[in-house]
């Protein structure tokens, strides 16, 4: 049996009005606590990060008592809590995760930086899981090349709050774009415009995010040097890798375990650095096959389903024992 806490309909709303309907959340959380008071009829309980969030921690653990759980994080959610900006909610909620890492049979975390989290928050059994995607949705073919311009594309994959990394690049892209031609294809931020650059949006879909990847040339992910930035799992990474593109990324967390520097892609750090590597991608198609080669073969031994789903099954039915 599997729940999500919100509707991809709410997520939707959300990312079209900015909140969530007062309806829509009571109704989730109802749904949610009618769950959780069914715990018992199952062997284990596997959370993505919380299964209440902004409720009282005693509540939650109230509500997983006496059935193993496992938490899953590929984000630095505690982050939300313990760098809000209000002070009182750093006080209440700050260590509100940290009380549900103690207590779970086994957290699963993406990277190091979220492991090391819930070490310190005294989890007894902490195992590192890459962020993987399914080999079988995402096909290694020939690169695609459109007929109609045949203008290069770099991509960038993510949501509308998500988007605002973009803005990392408008200096240095906006400079690429007067000495290069191409154009920059923006899947899932709804409404995006970058001055001097020609900008395609793409709405996202699951069923066609893959092949709307790969047909472009070079992908990009863009970070601050933040907190909740350090347990980001280079997710749109392995996306870009899997397709077979070359990467551009921000020499920031678990980029730095996922990009091999000048073999899949390039880290960078200034907006000339930036510029620099784009352009070299960009004036090379071999360079870029190469490239793309390279990345695909990493996430063809690392990064897919293929190679951590036996892993993580494993790891489940250890942890139902607990």
């Amino acid at each position: 049996m599997t729940q999500s806490l919100l509707s991809d309909a709410a997520l939707l709303s959300r990312y079209q009005q900015g909140f969530y309907r007062v309806t829509t959340v009571l109704k989730a959380y109802s749904e949610r606590t009618l769950a959780l008071l069914g715990r018992r009829n199952f062997s284990l309980l596997w959370i993505e990060k919380e299964s209440l969030p902004w409720w009282p921690l005693w509540i939650e653990r109230l509500l997983l008592r006496g059935v193993p759980y496992v938490l899953d994080y590929d984000d630095a959610d505690f982050h939300y809590y313990d760098e809000h900006r209000w002070e009182w909610v750093r006080q209440i909620f700050g260590r509100r995760l940290d009380g549900l890492m103690a207590e779970a049979a086994l957290v699963i975390a993406g990277n190091d930086y979220l492991a090391r989290r819930a070490r310190d928050a005294g989890a007894r059994w902490v195992e590192v899981v890459p962020t993987v995607i399914d080999l079988l949705r995402y096909p290694f073919t020939a690169r695609y090349y459109d007929p109609h311009n045949g203008l290069p594309r770099i991509v960038w994959i993510g949501s509308p709050c998500t988007a605002h990394y973009l803005d990392a690049l408008r200096e240095p892209l906006g400079r690429l774009a007067s000495q290069i031609p191409f154009v920059l294809r923006v899947i899932g931020s709804g409404t995006f415009e970058m001055a001097g650059v020609q900008v395609e949006v793409v709405s996202w879909n699951e069923d066609t995010e893959a092949q709307c990847i790969h047909e472009c040339d070079v992908g990009v992910m863009p970070l601050l040097d933040g907190p909740f930035e350090k347990g980001k799992c280079g997710y749109k990474l392995i996306q870009y890798m899997g397709c077979g593109l070359p990467v551009v990324a921000s020499k920031v967390g678990a980029n730095m375990e996922i990009v091999q520097e000048g073999v899949t892609g390039f880290l960078v750090r200034t907006p000339d650095e930036w510029h620099e590597s784009l352009a070299k991608l960009l004036d090379d198609r071999a360079l870029r096959s190469q490239m793309g080669a390279a990345g695909r073969l990493q996430v063809e031994k690392h990064f897919c389903l293929q190679q951590t789903g036996p892993q993580l099954v494993n790891l489940l039915c250890n942890a139902a024992q607990a």
